[in-house]
């Protein structure tokens, strides 16, 4: 087991928790975070774990900082 802490952002935040801790099964990956939280992976448009940009495929490791942020508009 891994603990995990996940912090939303923007629209993410909609109907959810700002920050998540979770406890999860060794080798979870991003995806499945997404799924857990019912998070289509096409609107995750920036992932970041520990402030590092990876993809929905990278496997967490104990103590992570997972950031997710949905697509940002602006005018």
């Amino acid at each position: 087991m891994i603990s995990v802490e996940v912090r939303l952002f923007a629209t993410f935040r909609e109907g959810r928790q700002n920050k998540y801790f979770l406890e999860l099964d060794d080798g979870t990956t991003v995806l499945d975070v997404l799924n857990l939280l019912n998070i289509n992976p096409e609107e995750a448009s920036i992932i970041l774990i520990n402030g590092k940009n990876v993809d929905v495929t990278k496997v967490l490791s104990n103590g992570d900082v997972l950031s997710l942020f949905p697509p940002v508009g602006g005018g």
